[in-house]
């Protein structure tokens, strides 16, 4: 089942802003001062932007 467009982008909005929220996480670890840490956080923080840009991708949504 199709969903609107309207739905399509929210649901891009909202992956979008957890994949910023885990970046920011990873790099104000980073910032603190504790590189594996933060190499632990950049992990999620990845493949929650690659969510984020195949649903993007697959969806037709613009960069």
């Amino acid at each position: 089942m199709s969903q609107g467009r309207k739905s399509v982008v929210e649901e891009s909005k909202s992956k979008g802003m957890a994949a910023g929220a885990a970046v920011a996480g990873a790099v104000v670890v980073g910032a603190l001062g504790f590189p594996v840490l933060a190499t632990v956080a950049s992990v999620p923080a990845a493949v929650l932007a690659y969510r984020w840009w195949k649903h993007r991708a697959e969806n037709g949504i613009k960069f």
